[in-house]
């Protein structure tokens, strides 16, 4: 159970995923204490580390940590499902007035949630997302490709999404609550985090190089991301694939008919090929194939949801008074 808090104090919940990050656990600990820690009685706080399946010492860590602060809550999933469903359920087991999600990478650094519970507390904003104005000790490939990344899904997705913000956000309990009741297979959760409204405030800070290991997202899951978050809340790839269908087909019928002229008008100057028919071939059959894996991942979609499987399933709970598995 939570620690006992202060009659009329608010709880602040720090929900912070983890996978295979043995290395960065205990100084991201120290710090994310430290922080909170300092924003005072009236503010207190607790910490829900969720174990997405790692594979290396993270999960020993974290029960260390458990045994010695009661502050301290750890989900242990039953294997890995994913950074989206990860904090998902975080969600789902926070108790906070505020929620902040955060990586365990020490990349987002644990100080600015102190900034971001201030705007919540003084301003009453139900939702502060952090902007990185610059990213420290990244490539420029990567760089770039997020900056694509943010603007292609910006574009595409019907659902208004801030450059440069990532899932490093706090959210008042009302925005949670409404969050835990989206159960949806196919998650994109900063895409959640905004379509469900509410009052925004945008927080400013740079991001840190990452404190040891390496990025849990390359460029392949980086990209099956951006799948998800654009099916999932748009469904202008459908009307661009209809688009270019009708005018791949208008396009078509012109040429019929400027080949069916030249042959009646000079047929002596109509060259006997195969090439021409080739490239046309070729043409339509590149946009047929191209609109049918367009229709399957939305179908792929579907048939998933049509499951009704749990997003994840826990094997563990410490510091909860409770250890029972559940699912969710």
């Amino acid at each position: 159970m939570p620690a006992s808090s202060p009659p009329g104090s608010k709880l602040v919940s720090l929900v912070v995923p983890i996978y295979c990050e043995q290395e960065v656990v205990g100084e991201f600990y120290r710090r994310a204490k430290t922080a909170l820690s300092s924003l005072g009685p009236r503010l207190h706080h607790e910490i829900v580390f969720v174990d997405d399946g790692s594979t290396d010492g993270s999960l020993a860590a974290l029960r260390d940590i458990a045994s010695r602060d009661p502050h301290v809550r750890v989900v242990n999933l039953s294997r890995n499902f994913g950074h989206q469903k990860a904090i998902t359920a975080g969600l789902d087991h926070a108790a906070g007035d505020a929620v902040v999600v955060i990586d365990g990478d020490l990349q987002d650094p644990p100080e600015v949630v102190c900034d971001m519970v201030r705007v919540w507390d003084e301003q009453g904003v139900k939702v502060v997302y952090g902007v990185r104005e610059e990213r420290r000790g990244e490539s420029a490939f990567k760089t770039l490709s997020a900056k694509l990344f943010y603007r292609l899904v910006g574009r595409l997705a019907e659902s208004e999404l801030a450059n440069d913000s990532g899932d490093f956000r706090l959210m008042d309990r009302a925005v949670v609550s409404v969050l835990t009741t989206m159960r949806e297979e196919s998650r994109y959760m900063r895409g959640l985090m905004s379509w469900v409204g509410f009052s925004q405030y945008a927080l400013r800070y740079k991001r840190d190089p990452r404190y040891a290991g390496h990025t849990k997202y390359p460029l392949r899951k980086m990209v099956r991301l951006g799948a998800d978050a654009i099916t999932s809340f748009s469904e202008r790839p459908l009307k661009i694939a209809t688009g270019f269908g009708v005018f791949v087909t208008g396009l078509s019928l012109l040429l019929a008919c400027w080949i069916i002229v030249g042959k009646i008008v000079t047929p002596e100057r109509v060259v006997q090929g195969w090439t021409s028919m080739m490239v046309t071939v070729l043409f339509l059959g590149g946009v047929q194939l191209l609109s049918i894996g367009v229709l399957g991942e939305y179908i792929a979609r579907v048939y998933r949801e049509t499951k009704h499987r749990p997003l994840y399933v826990v094997a563990e709970r410490y510091g909860f008074g409770t250890d029972d598995g559940c699912e969710k």
